[in-house]
């Protein structure tokens, strides 16, 4: 067996490859384990906003890239709340296989064990990995990024997690879903819904025009504990499409979601660290992560590698304290803090209140919403524009972002929708 690793890092998904790559950049030795092969294609969509990337200089990971990027909060049917919300901010969908490929090739030479973790052991300076097959693998630091459901990362227990589920579909249609050259962040038009399905969680439309004839079609909840049931999903598309005459024509493939949005930070004193969905880094307010990884990689990587290098008889325990100060400051604990409070609330919203929240969030300047959906504004600057937006807001939305919705209020599925 080769020699063993500085850094063992769990998963192979795009939070591993990303932490994976960054820390060969710093020169760290580190080796993954992956159930699945780190070249099998990702089956998930990645969008971004372009100005993300281009602060990175990674635009060139964008498979497609829109100008016209708009949004619906009226009730539809041809109402005068019917016209679409401008963002006037360019939007862009990854290209899976070049994003895959670019973190892959910064980490060329690194040894990945495709097997499945099963237990980690931490010990005093070193930290075991047991796997389904048998293999054993040591290193100073065991960095888990497999994902949200990981049984290895120890969180606090808040309750029920609410998960934000969509049912998507990429394909060919009898006419246009959204009008063409198009990106559609959120379409909460409701025109299509019965009365009951009014008083339900309320879901949105998030689509695009891939070119070609092509579209992406994707029916949306924010977030909910238990999420909404594909099924329903699936249905409320269809309504969707029919109200509108829209026919798919043919499913060139097919798109399940489902994350946590409130997901407990970890336990920070634990001397495994994580990284991705298991260091629960999905923006609670928007879903996103992607920026994040891209964002907050190489400052973890950068951590890590001075640690090995300034104190090099520090042990898993003492590396993982280093690594979750890195990760999570002070700073960002606090603003997850405040996204959590915020979805919460939202949480409580029957549709039409929800429409006026998003309706009123969207008049905010740009680079406030942007940098909202983003978590790129510092503490102070968040709370000054979670004071603006309160102050904007009319007395029936500001009740609900400080008190929560009304018992008699609340969205909640019935019976004959599952």
């Amino acid at each position: 067996m080769t020699q063993d690793p500085d850094v063992l890092v769990l998963g192979g998904g795009p939070a591993a490859l990303c932490i994976v790559s960054e820390l060969v950049r710093h020169g760290v030795c580190v080796e993954g384990i992956a159930p699945e092969s780190v070249h099998a294609p990702w089956p998930n969509t990645y969008g971004i906003w372009a100005s993300e990337l281009e602060c990175l200089g990674l635009q060139h990971l964008l498979a497609h890239r829109w100008s016209d990027t708009v949004s619906y909060f009226g009730e539809g049917g041809g109402t005068d709340r019917d016209r679409a919300t401008l963002h006037g901010i360019d939007y862009g969908l990854f290209d899976r296989a070049a994003l895959q490929r670019h973190w892959l090739e910064n980490a060329a030479g690194v040894s990945w064990h495709q097997d499945a973790a099963e237990r980690v052991d931490p010990g005093l300076d070193h930290t075991t990995v047991h796997c389904r097959s048998g293999l054993q693998r040591q290193a100073r630091l065991v960095i888990d990024a497999s994902g949200s459901r990981t049984p290895h990362i120890r969180r606090p227990d808040h309750g029920p997690v609410a998960g934000q589920a969509a049912y998507g579909v990429v394909g060919r249609f009898s006419s246009d879903p959204i009008a063409p050259g198009r990106f559609v962040l959120m379409d909460f038009r409701s025109d299509h819904l019965t009365d009951l399905q009014r008083t339900e969680p309320p879901t949105f439309l998030y689509a695009m025009d891939l070119g070609d004839g092509v579209f992406f079609v994707e029916e949306t909840s924010l977030a909910l504990a238990p999420a909404v049931p594909d099924a329903v999903l699936q249905q409320r598309l269809q309504q969707r499409l029919d109200r509108r005459g829209v026919r798919i024509t043919e499913v060139i493939h097919e798109e399940f979601c489902l994350f946590p949005m409130n997901l407990p930070l970890p336990d920070r004193t634990q001397p495994v660290l994580a990284f991705g969905g298991a260091a629960s880094m999905v923006h609670p307010a928007s879903g996103y992560m992607v920026g994040a990884l891209l964002r907050r990689g190489p400052d973890l990587a950068r951590g890590i590698a001075e640690a090995l290098s300034e104190r090099p008889g520090l042990g898993s325990a003492a590396l993982a304290r280093r690594g979750w100060q890195a990760l999570w400051p002070t700073e960002l604990v606090l603003r997850h803090q405040l996204y959590q409070f915020g979805l919460g609330r939202l949480m409580g919203f029957q549709d039409s209140l929800l429409r006026r929240h998003f309706e009123t969030f969207f008049s905010l300047p740009q680079e406030e919403w942007s940098g909202f959906l983003t978590n790129t504004l510092p503490l102070p600057r968040l709370m000054a524009v979670m004071l603006r937006l309160f102050a904007k807001s009319p007395w029936e939305l500001r009740r609900g972002l400080v008190l929560g919705a009304p018992a008699d209020q609340a969205p909640v599925f019935a019976q004959s929708s599952g």
